[in-house]
């Protein structure tokens, strides 16, 4: 069929534009540009040994110029807050932590906290545990080891 690869060409460059559109990732851009590169090939009448190699060639090298600087840009920046030194620190609990009644309370760096458990486990009033992480504005607590 005459049409075949000038019909793939397309198709495949629509799709990894959809792709691309969809995810906003920079996942597929790269190979877009080769499935361009290919389709001007297939127009200028190369054999289609030469519109592959081409195809990959350009993805190829898009991919390894632009991708370093690609991660660099979209590399998210953790804002760090005084929040964050709770987290590994060993906090007081001061009322019951229980999950399922959706209750507990510790204190950690001279400040109240809501708490809840990592696990599940119901920890009492006055144990001791160690903050995991933080979600939202609850601590996650573990027993302390």
């Amino acid at each position: 069929m005459e049409y075949a690869m000038l019909i793939f060409w397309i198709v495949l460059l629509v799709v990894l534009v959809i792709v691309e559109a969809a995810t906003a990732q920079l996942v597929t851009i790269w190979f877009a540009a080769g499935a361009a590169a290919a389709l001007i090939a297939e127009r200028c009448h190369a054999p289609e040994w030469l519109q592959w190699i081409i195809f990959i060639a350009v993805s190829v090298i898009a991919l390894i110029a632009t991708r370093p600087l690609v991660r660099k840009a979209t590399k998210a920046k953790r804002q760090p807050t005084n929040a964050d030194r709770c987290i590994g620190q060993t906090a007081v609990v001061i009322e019951e932590i229980n999950n399922i009644e959706g209750k507990g309370q510790v204190h950690v760096n001279g400040i109240p906290w809501t708490a809840r458990s990592l696990d599940g486990t119901v920890f009492k009033k006055d144990e001791l545990v160690t903050v995991e992480r933080i979600d939202g504005v609850k601590l996650i607590v573990k027993a302390q080891n």
